[in-house]
């Protein structure tokens, strides 16, 4: 007989095969979102990008999910960002303990009051480095078992492939010039190009006009994303005081 996390990851490995049969890769991400909460005890999960200052969320099994996951980009603080930075999983079992209300102050405040208790953050790579993060988000704080862990990994690796080398596949009848995955991200390049205004009208770095921009959004209450589109529309100044 196989041990059992052999057959644990073949079990798993077949749920997620028979889930993505015949789904488009600009959809594959959603999908292996929501077979995340299939596989695991967490309630969403998202996933996003590792960019230049800040990530860029790329897709979500639900809104809430995607919710979360633009807060954390928003805010530049949680458990994906410092799983992408360090590229190694950051497993917070509960939001609530001290320790991790003053590790993510904003963000596990948010989160809670969201009706999320636990996140599971995972980055995606192959080895030469992250490439973006798996979020797993769940009601009721607790810890992952070993088992669960190994599932919650092949996922991440299962993520990974879809992001780095499904595109070239032509399997799925989309371009074989991976401009699926661009596309996916395609809002997020006003970020960048309010960051290039804003740096532009008040002479300062990249890192400042991020943080300022930043700051802005969490002042207003509205997402980074949010916005830098009136930014590049020119219907939000940042002029020298």
């Amino acid at each position: 007989m196989r041990p059992r996390q052999e057959r644990d990851g073949a079990w798993a490995a077949d749920v997620i095969a028979e889930s993505v049969r015949g789904v488009g890769a600009g959809e594959l991400p959603r999908r292996l979102c929501q077979v995340a909460t299939r596989l695991l005890p967490v309630d969403s999960a998202s996933v996003s990008l590792a960019g230049e200052g800040m990530p860029v969320p790329l897709s979500a099994g639900d809104d809430r999910a995607a919710e979360l996951m633009e807060i954390q980009a928003s805010l530049g603080e949680g458990p994906c960002l410092d799983a992408a930075r360090i590229s190694a999983p950051v497993l917070v079992d509960d939001l609530a303990t001290k320790a991790n209300a003053g590790r993510w102050p904003v963000f596990a405040q948010q989160a809670t009051a969201a009706g999320v208790r636990a996140v599971y953050a995972l980055p995606l790579g192959d080895g030469a480095g992250c490439v973006g993060t798996l979020g797993l988000y769940r009601e009721a704080p607790g810890v992952l078992t070993a088992r669960e862990q190994h599932i919650a990994h092949l996922m991440a690796r299962v993520m990974t492939v879809a992001l780095m080398y499904l595109p070239c596949d032509d399997e799925y009848g989309d371009r074989a010039d991976g401009t699926w995955l661009s596309e996916l991200a395609d809002g997020h390049d006003r970020v960048f190009q309010a960051v290039g205004m804003i740096m532009a009208r008040l002479g300062v770095g990249a890192d400042e006009a991020l943080a300022r921009l930043r700051a802005r959004a969490f002042a207003h209450g509205r997402t980074v994303l949010d916005l830098a589109h009136d930014v590049v529309a020119q219907r939000e100044p940042f002029d020298r005081k």
